[in-house]
């Protein structure tokens, strides 16, 4: 008799079906992240709103795969990993959506003006966060190639210098949050106090997005070691 259920279907496949899908819907959200920022630094904010209600049904549809995930995850199946590890990954792919939503609903709640030459920079950094994104993404779509070499060979040196270069893109992410928070310190005379707050807070998880992309390359890292 045929399964009826489309998760098991696809582990039967490969493990790495569904994390991948769910992995393209987290990237998907995090895409829209770069027209929000340019919809707040043009004074747009009926753009920005509209950019924020694309992050937010994006986000779902994330969740929605995630949940279906960890309910139709087989417990009795033999899969080539660990199912903590499957279900630690997604939760690490998760966060990152959940970070885009984050800054969308704070961008929106809250009115916020773009601090006299942080424009560039600000815009240089989180073209640079998604990027490392993208780079997470990109080794996410190699893990069918991992698993038919069995872990071992050309393809698992391939990822994992894709891992090192998404490690070194995550600590540029550092380097021009520290810079932008300077920025914003220098300026804060000129600033209202609690602006100065939120957008710390936004440098902040507009740097988790890299941190998070860095936290799945870590995980695969390990899942390839064992």
């Amino acid at each position: 008799m045929l399964s009826t259920n489309p998760m098991a279907a696809l582990f039967g496949k490969s493990p790495f079906k569904p994390l991948q899908q769910h992995m393209r819907c987290v990237i998907g959200c995090v895409r829209e992240v770069p027209p929000l920022f340019e919809a707040l630094i043009g004074h747009d904010q009926r753009e920005v709103n509209a950019q924020k209600v694309r992050i937010f049904t994006k986000e779902n549809e994330a969740d929605a795969i995630k949940n279906e995930l960890r309910v139709h995850l087989p417990r009795s199946l033999l899969l080539a990993v660990d199912r903590r590890d499957l279900l630690e990954l997604l939760a690490i792919q998760d966060s990152i959506a959940d970070v885009a939503q984050d800054i969308a609903g704070l961008l929106v709640e809250r009115r916020m003006e773009v601090p006299e030459g942080m424009a560039e920079p600000l815009t240089r950094f989180v073209a640079r966060c998604v990027a490392t994104c993208e780079q997470a993404h990109s080794i996410v779509e190699q893990l069918d190639e991992l698993l038919e070499t069995g872990f071992r060979g050309r393809e698992v040196e391939k990822v994992e210098a894709m891992i090192v270069e998404l490690g070194h893109m995550e600590t540029d992410t550092d380097l021009m949050a520290i810079s932008l928070s300077q920025a914003l310190f220098a300026r804060e005379d000129d600033i209202k106090p609690v602006s100065v707050m939120f957008w710390y807070q936004l440098i902040q998880w507009l740097g988790n997005l890299a941190d998070g992309a860095e936290k799945v390359g870590d995980r695969l890292r390990l899942l390839i070691a064992r």
